[in-house]
C-alpha cells in the first residue's frame, strides 16, 4: 500500500476514535446531569416543608429591644425555607424607629440571621424628628438618649446643610472655649445660633463662617463689662457688629466678679 494511504488510514481510524470518545463523554455528561436533577427534585420534594425555628439577631443595637426585632419578623411567613422572602423581611426590620439598615440571610436547614445596624443621632431636627451623623432624619423617641442633643432648626430639605454648618460653626467656637448649643436656618436661608452660655448670634445669609470668626474676635472684650451680659451679637453687616446686653442683677454681679 502506498505510504500516502496508509497515513489517510491511519488519520481516518484516529477521526474515528476521537468522535467515539466525545460522544461517549458528551452522553455520559448528559446522564450525570439527568441524576444531578432528579437528586435535586426529591430533596427539594422531601424538603418543601422545611420551617424556620431559629431567629438570630446580630449587631449591637443599643435603642432597639430584640424582642421588636424579633416581632417585625414574625410579621413574615417563615412557614417555609425556601419561600421566605427575605427582602420582606428586611423591611419590617428597617420599619422600626431605630433601625438604620438589615441584612437577612438564611442558614440551613432552619435558621435566620438579621444582622441590625442603628441609627446614630446627632441632633434634634425641629424639636421633634432626630438627625443622624448622614445628615438623614429620622422619626425615633428621643427618651432613650443618654446625651443631650444640639437642637437644629430649618426648613424641609436643609438637613444635611445645617448640619454640616453646625459642625464647621461648632469647631470654630471650641477652639476658642465656646460652645454651639443650637442652629436656626429660616425660610429665606438667614442663619442663627446659641451658645451655651445663652448669647445668640444672628449671621445673615452670606460669610457666615467669616462672621462667626468675627465675633470671635472681639468677644474677649465683651466680656470685660462687669455690669452687663451680652444677649445677641449681630452679625449682618460687611464690617462691624451691633451688641443687645442683659443688666445683671445683685446677685449676678457678683458671681461675675467673683468668676
Amino acid at each position: 500500500m502506498p505510504p500516502f494511504l496508509e497515513k489517510a488510514q491511519q488519520l481516518k481510524q484516529q477521526l474515528n476514535w476521537s468522535l467515539i470518545f466525545g460522544v461517549s463523554f458528551f452522553l455520559v455528561v448528559v446522564f450525570s446531569l439527568v441524576q444531578i436533577t432528579s437528586g435535586v427534585r426529591e430533596w427539594l420534594v422531601e424538603n418543601k416543608d422545611a420551617q424556620i425555628k431559629h431567629l438570630s439577631v446580630l449587631g449591637k443595637p443599643q435603642y432597639t429591644d430584640e424582642k421588636a426585632i424579633i416581632g417585625a419578623i414574625k410579621k413574615a411567613d417563615l412557614s417555609s425555607f425556601f419561600d421566605l422572602d427575605v427582602k420582606h423581611v428586611q423591611h419590617l426590620v428597617q420599619a422600626l424607629p431605630w433601625v438604620a439598615t438589615a441584612s437577612v440571610r438564611k442558614q440551613w436547614p432552619d435558621t435566620l440571621q438579621v444582622y441590625v445596624v442603628e441609627h446614630h443621632a446627632v441632633a434634634i431636627w425641629n424639636s421633634d424628628l432626630l438627625l443622624n451623623q448622614s445628615g438623614e432624619v429620622f422619626e425615633a423617641s428621643s427618651d432613650k438618649l443618654v446625651e443631650q442633643l444640639p437642637q437644629l432648626y430649618g426648613p424641609e430639605g436643609s438637613e444635611l446643610e445645617a448640619w454640616v454648618a453646625f459642625k464647621q460653626f461648632d469647631d470654630m467656637l471650641k477652639v476658642n472655649d465656646l460652645k454651639l448649643t443650637s442652629l436656626a436656618l429660616s425660610e429665606r436661608f438667614s442663619w442663627q445660633l446659641w451658645l451655651d452660655n445663652g448669647i445668640r448670634l444672628k449671621l445673615g445669609r452670606k460669610e457666615k463662617a467669616k462672621r462667626v470668626q468675627r465675633f470671635i474676635d472681639v468677644y474677649p472684650r465683651m466680656e470685660k463689662r462687669a455690669d452687663a451680659q451680652v444677649d445677641v451679637v449681630d452679625l449682618r453687616y460687611d464690617t462691624g457688629l451691633a451688641v443687645s446686653w442683659k443688666l445683671l442683677e445683685e446677685a449676678q454681679l457678683q458671681n461675675k466678679s467673683k468668676a
